[in-house]
């Protein structure tokens, strides 16, 4: 039952109620204000701006010119998460995917031997079927058809995702040839520096200091200046030409190859990504109702849109971002934090040398802490009925053990089906997870690649 509004005693308080702010993001009702989702942007924007560098990293190898899909991600990112805050009026950002663009770079490009143009081309095909099923609604009734024990895994799962990105981009943890993972070099001045990020972030949040992760990641850029190995390389420089790029995608070469795989798979990866992501973070945002999400559908439509906008632009398929979870954790609760968000990255297109100095291992710390906070969603499964927690867990386990929120759902959808029928409690499953489980029973068996 939400409370009665407050009569004002105020002129000022009657006009800040009644602000063009107000009305469009509904701040009161969602407790917060424009400071804290100001500061929860922010946030969000700090622990996932390094896709602005790594995105134009990942495509290069594939032959895309850098410099112009540098300019591409940042115009990406803005639009999508335009979209998202005031047609959805979620705190959730919009990026190029990581694994995404891996794919499309490392599988697509270089592995199948297309060209980026085609690839590109292939994107912009899935963001159609995208938006047709949204239109139709059917990914709605996808994400609604989704087992209870497997949406709370969801979120306990990309807060282990979000564990393993941190503890890697701290130097905490490091690849291993024989045991796959083990420990970093602890002495090196990241993985220190990032320790001290962690615990000043959750001291500051334990304590109550608004802004804590905020604070944390600026108080561990600072430092990575005095002692760490950080240089400032100036504040403005002109944005980069984007022709290379803009309008090149080749849709009849994309047709004509017969690259039905490689949509299909683009399709799938997009699909549960963006949607685990979306109800992980709402979940935490404490934004669903009954396990729901009110505007689920315009969310679904904002990605839709920015994954044909971005292709058209010269980037691989944009998503939903868990990063998102650290604005959450910062207060951030509407439209207002991914509005923020987008500024930033068109601020970005001007000042990309100062948002630079933000080392990975400065957003490491707030990552590993909204990650932590994340694995409290498992309390909700049903530990005592073994077709629920086996789904649940195996959900949870794939997503930083394969790098993939998607693989992770599929784990989940894959056993929920197979454990209920195999224990006689066929008819508890929805028609929708049937189907979703044999798809990715294609996917995985089918399709080559992924």
């Amino acid at each position: 039952m939400p409370l009665p509004e407050p009569v004002s005693n105020s002129p000022r308080e009657g006009a800040a109620a009644t602000s063009p702010i107000e009305r469009l993001f509904k701040l009161r009702e969602h407790q917060t204000d424009v400071r804290t989702e100001v500061l929860a942007g922010l946030t969000t924007f700090l622990t996932m701006a390094y896709i602005i560098f790594v995105n134009p990293s990942i495509l290069g190898d594939a032959g895309v010119p850098k410099d112009a899909v540098f300019v591409a991600t940042c115009l990406a990112a803005a639009l999508g998460t335009m979209v998202m805050g005031f047609f959805a009026n979620y705190p959730i950002a919009m990026a190029p995917g990581m694994g995404l663009n891996a794919y499309f770079a490392y599988t697509v490009v270089k592995g199948m031997g297309l060209p980026w143009q085609a690839a590109l081309g292939a994107v912009f095909i899935s963001g159609c079927l995208f938006l047709l099923v949204t239109l139709l609604r059917v990914r709605e009734m996808i994400v609604n058809g989704i087992p209870h024990a497997i949406r709370v895994a969801i979120t306990a799962g990309i807060g282990l995702f979000l564990a393993i990105v941190a503890l890697k981009n701290a130097g905490i943890i490091t690849a291993s040839p024989a045991t796959l993972v083990t420990i970093g070099d602890l002495h090196a001045r990241p993985a220190l520096l990032a320790v001290i990020g962690f615990l000043a972030i959750v001291s500051l949040d334990h304590l109550r200091v608004k802004g804590a992760i905020l604070i944390g990641i600026l108080l561990t850029t600072v430092l990575s200046f005095v002692v760490g190995d950080n240089t400032f390389h100036g504040v403005f420089s002109a944005p980069p030409s984007i022709a290379p790029t803009l309008l090149q995608l080749d849709i009849p070469a994309a047709l004509s190859i017969g690259i039905v795989n490689v949509v299909l798979v683009f399709f799938l990866v997009e699909l549960f990504d963006a949607t685990g992501t979306l109800m992980g973070v709402a979940n935490r945002a404490g934004l669903l109702k009954q396990g729901r999400m009110d505007r689920l559908n315009k969310a679904l439509m904002a990605d839709s849109t920015a994954i044909m906008a971005g292709s058209l632009l010269g980037t691989s398929s944009t998503t939903a971002y868990i990063e998102s979870a650290s604005g959450v954790q910062a207060g951030g609760r509407t439209g207002l934090t991914a509005v923020t968000v987008a500024a930033l990255f068109l601020a970005c297109l001007f000042i990309a040398p100062l948002a630079g100095t933000v080392p990975a291992y400065a957003t490491a710390p707030a990552l590993l802490y909204v990650s932590c906070l994340m694995l409290r969603e498992l309390v909700e499964i049903d530990w005592s009925d073994a077709t629920e927690v086996v789904p649940a867990v195996l959900t949870a386990l794939g997503m930083p053990f394969t790098y993939s929120v998607a693989n992770g759902v599929a784990f989940g959808f894959i056993t929920y089906a197979a454990l209920k029928l195999l224990t006689g409690r066929a008819r508890e499953v929805p028609v929708i997870v049937w189907i979703i489980a044999l798809v990715f029973v294609f996917k995985f068996y089918y399709l080559p690649g992924h």
